[in-house]
């Protein structure tokens, strides 16, 4: 678990972008949008954005929701390698968690915190995963959640539901400023676990001029959910989240999960 030491290294990552395009100034964001290509192209997914449970069999649900203490055994640890990408704790629960959405039914895209469906997590651990001292780069917000019976398994179809509905965007409600989501589109979702879904977002920036692009992927597991999401400090397309960060952390999890 994380201790008191994280919240030093909280404040030297404070770049660490929790859904940070929503908090930068517009002068930052036109000056990396100079220094980086702007790509408009949509993602290579060559899928319907839902992977299909594993051998075709009907997705299994409910189980015993793991402890925070359990989850936290399962998580990235504090300082682990990901090949170029290092682990890190959050102080408490990302500030994008506080966001919601209007319409409101388009939440579940914008956080799976609580309050966002009918199904409150039982508990919740975060991680940031980035490039160390790397100011401009790709971030991934790692965040595992377990649920109460069904709650899972009715998490996802909230959020594919949302996906479908909210597909020609909704705005963003956040802490300081309100954003623009543009469009909402299926994303290559990973063969791993119960069931997953992946998104792309297209987002206009705070000053209204620039398109910056977000990924997000939720895996399943029983009654605990996976949630990946991805964002780059400017206008660059990152075309999917890395896959590296999405195979290790299921690695780790489903390891532990299958010899307890």
């Amino acid at each position: 678990m994380f201790g008191a030491g994280n919240v030093n290294s909280g404040h030297r990552h404070a770049r660490r972008r929790l859904r940070a395009w929503g908090l930068v100034l517009a002068g930052l964001m036109v000056t990396t949008a100079a220094c980086s290509s702007a790509d408009d192209s949509g993602p290579d997914s060559g899928g319907a954005g839902r992977s299909a449970p594993p051998s075709g069999s009907a997705p299994a649900r409910g189980g015993t929701a793991l402890t925070e203490a359990a989850l936290n055994d399962v998580a990235f640890a504090e300082g682990e390698r990901i090949g170029p990408y290092t682990a890190r704790g959050t102080d408490g629960a990302p500030l994008g968690d506080l966001y919601t959405a209007d319409p409101d039914r388009c939440r579940p895209l914008v956080s799976l915190a609580a309050g966002a469906t009918a199904h409150d997590p039982a508990a919740e651990v975060h991680r940031q995963v980035d490039i160390a001292d790397e100011m401009i780069g790709t971030s991934v917000l790692v965040q595992l959640r377990s649920y109460a019976r069904d709650g899972a398994a009715a998490v996802m179809k909230d959020l594919a539901a949302a996906g479908e509905a909210c597909a020609g965007g909704y705005t963003e409600e956040r802490a300081i400023a309100r954003a623009r989501v543009l469009k909402v589109e299926p994303a290559g979702a990973p063969a791993i676990g119960d069931e997953a879904v992946a998104f792309r977002f297209t987002v206009l920036d705070v000053k209204g001029k620039l398109r910056l692009y977000e990924y997000l992927t939720v895996v399943r597991s029983g009654s605990t959910t996976l949630s990946f999401r991805a964002d780059f400090l400017g206008t660059k397309d990152i075309k999917a989240v890395p896959q590296e960060i999405v195979d290790a952390q299921w690695k780790k999890f489903s390891a532990a999960r299958s010899g307890s």
